[in-house]
């Protein structure tokens, strides 16, 4: 029998979007078998890497890391602003080559309500409004088929429900070891 291929669902937009918050909830709704991979934890934690220096790592890395991840059988949320001045060729061809399902999402927000959100945020990162207007792109789209643009009147219920149905991961079975294969998961310890 041959297994279908994983879903792979990417979620752009700018500073204080709500991308991570989304992200995680579709991932949390989803369940086993879905890994999140998230820009910013990948670039600013495991490689410190400023997104402003010369010959970055990072876009290759974190489409690498997605691509290791479907391979594996997980179905994956890659989040980010994902700037395609720098990250589009690498998000580009890890679409294009994958051979499952891909939906593509940006959180088309306003720049005085980015600023708004990321300052009401529990724990917001040390930047200004003048810094975050210099990493701010409008409706800075991959240009994919099929690319959805998420407006800011949609609420969090609203993105994450439409993620997850027009991307398809809401029927998609698991295929990962865990929780499609794995003992520990068949004998009810998730």
């Amino acid at each position: 029998m041959v297994r279908p291929y994983p879903t792979l669902v990417v979620i752009r937009g700018n500073s204080g979007s709500g991308k991570t918050t989304a992200a995680r909830e579709v991932r949390r709704r989803y369940g086993r078998g879905c890994a999140l991979i998230e820009q910013d934890h990948l670039r600013r934690i495991i490689l410190r890497e400023h997104d402003s220096g010369p010959d970055p790592v990072a876009p290759a890395f974190i489409a690498t890391m997605a691509r290791a991840a479907l391979d594996g059988g997980y179905h994956v949320v890659l989040e980010g602003i994902l700037w395609t001045g720098r990250y589009g060729p690498a998000v580009r061809e890890l679409i294009a080559a994958h051979p499952g399902p891909a939906a593509a999402y940006f959180l088309d927000v306003s720049f005085d309500e980015t600023v708004r959100r990321h300052l009401s945020r529990p724990e917001p990162i040390p930047v200004t409004a003048d810094q975050m207007r210099e990493w701010y792109h409008p409706l800075d789209l991959l240009g994919v088929p099929g690319e959805r643009v998420v407006p800011e009147e949609s609420t969090l219920d609203a993105t994450v429900d439409l993620i997850l149905h027009d991307s398809g991961l809401s029927a998609a079975g698991p295929l990962a070891t865990c929780p499609d294969r794995c003992p520990r998961c068949a004998a009810g310890n998730r």
